[in-house]
C-alpha cells in the first residue's frame, strides 16, 4: 500500500519533470530547471531553513519547510537528469547495513 506521502511525492516529481523545457517566466519550476546552479542555491537555503525549524522545535514549521525543501530537492534531481528510481537504488543498496559501517566504506 502506498502511504499518502508516497503519492503526493510521486505527483509533485511528475508535476516537476512536465516543467521541463518551459517557458521560464511563467514557471518558477521551469525556471529553476534551466539554471541548475539557482535551484541548488535554493535547495541550500530551504535545508537551512529546515533545520533552523528542527532545532526551535516548530512542527507546523518544520513540516511546512520540509515540503519546500523536497519540492527544491526533486527540482534539482530532474535538473540533473538523476531519477526518485535511481535514488531508491542506492537507498535499497544500503537497506541491512549500520549506518556507520557504510559511511566508513565511502571513499575518502
Amino acid at each position: 500500500m502506498m502511504s499518502r506521502f508516497t503519492e503526493v511525492l510521486a505527483r509533485l516529481a511528475a508535476t516537476v519533470e512536465s516543467r521541463k523545457g518551459g517557458d521560464p517566466a511563467a514557471s518558477y519550476t521551469a525556471k529553476l530547471l534551466a539554471d541548475p546552479s539557482l535551484a541548488a542555491k535554493k535547495l541550500g537555503e530551504e535545508a537551512v531553513e529546515v533545520v533552523i525549524a528542527a532545532t526551535k522545535g516548530e512542527g507546523d514549521a518544520l513540516a511546512a519547510e520540509s515540503a519546500d525543501l523536497i519540492y527544491h530537492w526533486l527540482v534539482v534531481m530532474a535538473a540533473a537528469g538523476v531519477s526518485l528510481d535511481d535514488v531508491a537504488a542506492k537507498l535499497e543498496g544500503r537497506e541491512g547495513t549500520s549506518g556507520l559501517a557504510e559511511k566508513a566504506s565511502r571513499p575518502k
